[in-house]
Order: C-alpha cells, then sequence, then structure tokens
C-alpha cells in the first residue's frame, strides 16, 4: 500500500483489492450516496475502485483510502482527480466517508491536506471541489478548505441532469 499523506490524525493512501468491502460501507449507503442519487450496487463499487486504480497509474492520483492513524480503521475517500468542468479539466478534491465518521472534522482535515498536497508537490495554481447544489455538508468542506464558489455546471449522471457548483482556492488563497 502506497501511502501519500499523513496529517495529524489520518494516513491517506491507495485503495488497495482489499479495501472493497470498506468502500462497500460508504458507497452502498444511499445516505451517503445521496449526491449520486443512489447506493451502488456490486458491481459499480468494484467499477469505482477500479477507476481509482487506473488513476494511479495514469494520472498519479485519484481517491486515496482515509485511515484514521490511532485505530487503523478506513473511514472513506478523499484525493484528487483530474475532472472536465467544460472548458477545462481541472485538479478536484474530492472526499466521501462512511457516514458514521461524519461531523468529526476528518473530511476537512482530509481535504486541506490534498490542497496542500495539489500546490506543493503538483505544483497547481488552483485547485476545486465540483459539488452538487443540494450537498450542503460537501459545500461547508469546501468552504472551510479556504474555497469560493467560482461557478456551476451541469452533470450528467445516472439518467439526471445534476446541477454542481464549482468551489475553488488558487495557491496564493483567493
Amino acid at each position: 500500500m502506497k501511502q501519500i499523506l499523513a496529517t495529524e490524525r489520518l494516513l491517506l493512501r491507495e485503495l488497495t483489492e482489499a479495501d472493497f468491502s470498506a468502500l462497500c460501507r460508504t458507497l452502498q449507503d444511499e445516505k451517503a450516496m445521496t449526491a449520486y442519487e443512489h447506493g451502488f450496487s456490486d458491481e459499480e463499487v468494484r467499477d469505482w475502485l477500479q477507476k481509482q486504480l487506473r488513476r494511479y497509474r495514469a494520472d498519479g492520483i485519484g481517491l486515496w483510502a482515509v485511515i484514521r492513524k490511532e485505530d487503523g480503521v478506513f473511514l472513506g475517500q478523499c484525493g484528487l482527480t483530474r475532472q472536465d468542468i467544460g472548458n477545462r479539466v481541472v485538479a478536484e478534491i474530492g472526499y466521501l466517508l462512511e457516514r458514521a465518521f461524519w461531523h468529526c472534522g476528518y473530511a476537512t482535515e482530509a481535504a486541506i491536506a490534498c490542497r496542500e498536497y495539489a500546490f506543493s508537490v503538483l505544483g497547481e495554481e488552483e485547485v476545486y471541489a465540483i459539488v452538487r447544489d443540494t450537498n450542503l455538508a460537501s459545500r461547508n468542506v469546501a468552504l472551510r478548505v479556504g474555497m469560493k464558489k467560482r461557478g456551476s455546471i451541469v452533470k450528467h449522471y445516472y439518467g439526471l441532469d445534476m446541477p454542481h457548483d464549482l468551489y475553488a482556492v488558487r495557491r496564493d488563497g483567493t
């Protein structure tokens, strides 16, 4: 397992095939997956995992496992991916934690570490969070990371048009 980042309470590492059942706890939870309009099937979780493994090989980044240092518990995922926002491809911080670990500051802590990684390691000038317009909790994480709303897009997924807000922060903090 390749460790990418460490924070005060967390380790972020590449996902592995062995993380399938842990991913299911989040990705198959309809409430955790409200922004996707459904909990995933086993096949969709496998596809999600394979997509991250491909991202690691192709881009050197992807969504990473978030592990609590004190006990090794898998909390969810946070990382950096390349996302098309219509007129260009940007680095995006994504975060998705198991509901049992919401409201503990873990998503914000992991997202801040990913922001700093994007700036200091990847040399990005700006990073985004693409947040479903109805997802207040994710919006609040983006704001705590220092992001400001920069626009909106519509994603087409699962047969639906889903409005998303674009939040971003530049290296200089603006």
